[in-house]
């Protein structure tokens, strides 16, 4: 790799700012912007979002200005390669912009339908398509995984160890609930965020190798002792993966197909997909992590990961790639209660099941315990407590990936936000509170108080 240059008036070049008067786009750029601008405009007319000035809805320009201004400085310092936001209030899109670079070493400038891993992003994404068969009687929440999935028949509890270090295990006390596969409470772990035998096993069958179908995952899945009895504790895990799966099983597709044309083809999702065919390889995002100096070195953050490949594997917990206005698509159809301009997804009462808290009171777990004042519904975290969990909104709900991309929706100050990097590591500057923050400091009509 050689040097990155983090020229301040090059980078700002890149700073794509989108503003609307009346039925025109204009660029309010101080200088020149060296986005394509054929793209951008592509992008605007695919959102079918009503574009406008921060003032209709109540926000100030200045201030929301301030997220672009923070993201450019930290590609200015180094410390980011490139990323895009965006915004909307009211169903109506109201910040939409890219900085940086999409490839420091082409120099290839960051655009606003650049393709991102989005890796557990995936997961509301998820959860949603299998509500839709909920929605179609297909199941219950209280209805035990088994009995869809036969693999899961015979699970048993890690209780320990003997003195040779085999696993010993404790039958279940109920047989895990759907409602604890959407809400990771069912004993499931991942493998990869703690050790324990079990983690162990998990490395050990190889779970996320991504060489296996989904069918072939869950087989493997179901010769492992659960971590812990389902419903005692909450444990980010392997269990959206699971419900990829039963999807399949309900539907009678694969679940890549499903989702195409319950989900990607209804909402003119274009971009979102399970890898990244040759004809938009170009747009395709660099990912980035650090050097031993901390400097931005090109790489995936998973050995196995290959996004411009078709996968045998369609993980619903973390394996989709998209852009920020088709996840924006998404999630504005989410806080809109299911619909998105005239399409229903799902009902209001069903997305409004999946933001409510479906843990056992009190429970805590390695991750969640992390952040407090914080639940978690079917497949999104939940804000409980704004002020112990630094939000602004109680039953604001969120999720990220792990190359960085984050998003958040609140309902209360009718909002919708999407961030895009790709990033791993330590030094990656925390992108999502700062855009929490500045983002929230531009509302001059709120909502909540």
């Amino acid at each position: 790799m050689h040097k990155a240059k983090f020229d301040k008036k090059q980078t700002r070049l890149n700073v794509c700012r989108l503003a609307v008067l009346g039925l025109l786009i204009t660029a309010c750029n101080p200088v020149p912007s060296t986005s394509n601008d054929q793209t951008t405009a592509l992008s605007v007319t695919n959102a079918a979002l009503e574009m406008a000035e921060p003032e209709q809805v109540g926000m100030d320009s200045e201030r929301l200005n301030r997220v672009t201004e923070a993201m450019q400085a930290y590609v200015d310092d180094g410390l980011l390669a490139g990323g895009g936001t965006m915004a909307a209030r009211d169903n109506k899109l109201v910040h939409y912009e890219s900085v940086g670079y999409r490839d420091l070493e082409s120099q290839a400038l960051m655009t606003n339908d650049a393709i991102f891993r989005i890796y557990s992003m995936s997961k509301p994404v998820t959860g949603v398509a299998l509500m839709i068969l909920y929605e179609e009687g297909k199941f219950r929440l209280a209805d035990p995984v088994e009995k869809y999935i036969p693999e899961f028949r015979d699970l048993q509890v890690y209780k320990g160890v003997d003195a040779e270090g085999n696993i010993l295990t404790d039958p279940q006390n109920h047989k895990m609930t759907i409602r604890e596969l959407m809400s990771h409470t069912g004993g499931l772990s991942y493998g990869i965020f703690a050790q324990s035998p079990v983690d162990s096993k998990y490395v050990e069958a190889g779970l996320l190798s991504n060489d296996d179908t989904l069918a072939e995952f869950t087989g493997k899945l179901g010769q492992i002792p659960l971590k812990h009895q389902p419903g005692s504790r909450w444990e980010y895990s392997v269990s959206v993966d699971v419900q990829g799966y039963l999807v399949e099983k309900l539907s009678g597709q694969s679940f890549g197909e499903f989702l195409e044309q319950r989900l990607f083809e209804p909402l003119a999702m274009t971009d979102t997909d399970f890898h990244v065919p040759e004809e938009k390889a170009s747009r395709f995002a660099q990912v980035y992590g650090y050097d031993g100096s901390g400097k931005l070195t090109p790489g995936e953050g998973f050995p196995n990961a290959n996004f411009l490949e078709d996968p045998a594997f369609e993980s619903g917990g973390g394996g989709l790639v998209s852009t920020a206005m088709d996840y924006m698509r998404f999630a504005q159809m989410v806080l809109n209660g299911g619909e998105l301009d005239g399409v229903r997804i799902l009902a209001p009462l069903t997305l409004d099941l999946m933001h409510r808290d479906q843990t056992p009171l009190n429970m805590q777990g390695p991750m969640s315990g992390d952040v407090g004042g914080t639940s978690f519904g079917l497949d999104f975290a939940v804000v409980e407590n704004p002020v112990e969990a630094e939000g602004y909104s109680k039953g604001e709900f969120y999720w990220g990936g792990a190359a960085g991309t984050w998003f958040w929706i609140d309902p209360v100050e009718n909002l919708v936000f999407v961030g895009m990097i790709q990033q791993f590591g330590q030094l990656r500057p925390n992108v999502r509170a700062t855009s929490k923050r500045l983002l929230y400091q531009s509302i001059m009509e709120p909502r909540g108080i």
